[in-house]
């Protein structure tokens, strides 16, 4: 547990309803007495389904993030509050950068993320790149959704699959433990 809020916080955005919870939860928490400080509320849409972003409804949505692929958000209006009362940003990133992000995530820590879920990480090294974090800001990035909900990005974007006997050695060998 961090004790406080992060400085930013950055999540999906799809239909909406996450960024605006997690800042209802973090008025309330401030509210309460638990907190003092509130996050910057930092939302990524998928480019090709960036209704927020553009201030319009996107007829045909597209984008490799299946679950984010939402050209008419029903928390729109309020999402759009959540990002105003913390300061934050709602931005589109691009799908070669969710699959940057997403093979990142699962190559560095393990997770097997879904594609809307990597929209996270790839917004957080767009903020990064473009030089608007500090080096000692706090960042939370949620991840919404396990690899399994969309299997075939993974499969498009796996390595060759390949076979090996039945053998410790060879296994061994392979994972260049020996």
């Amino acid at each position: 547990a961090l004790g406080r809020a992060p400085d930013y916080h950055l999540l999906p955005v799809g239909n909406a309803g996450n960024i605006t919870a997690y800042w209802r939860g973090y008025v309330e928490y401030q509210s309460a007495g638990a907190v003092s400080a509130l996050p910057r509320m930092m939302g990524f849409e998928a480019a090709g389904a960036a209704p927020i972003v553009h201030g319009r409804v996107i007829e045909e949505p597209r984008t490799v993030a299946t679950a984010i692929r939402i050209g008419n958000p029903a928390s729109w209006k309020s999402a759009e509050a959540a990002r105003d009362e913390s300061g934050g940003a709602i931005e589109a990133a691009t799908d070669d950068e969710i699959l940057a992000a997403y093979r990142l995530l699962a190559r560095t820590e393990g997770v097997f993320a879904e594609p809307a879920s990597a929209i996270s990480l790839a917004g957080a090294l767009r903020l990064g790149a473009s030089g608007r974090l500090r080096p000692h800001d706090v960042l939370v990035l949620t991840l919404t959704g396990h690899g399994l909900k969309d299997p075939d990005t993974a499969i498009a974007n796996s390595e060759a699959a390949f076979s090996i006997s039945a053998d410790l050695g060879r296994l061994s060998a392979v994972l260049e433990l020996g």
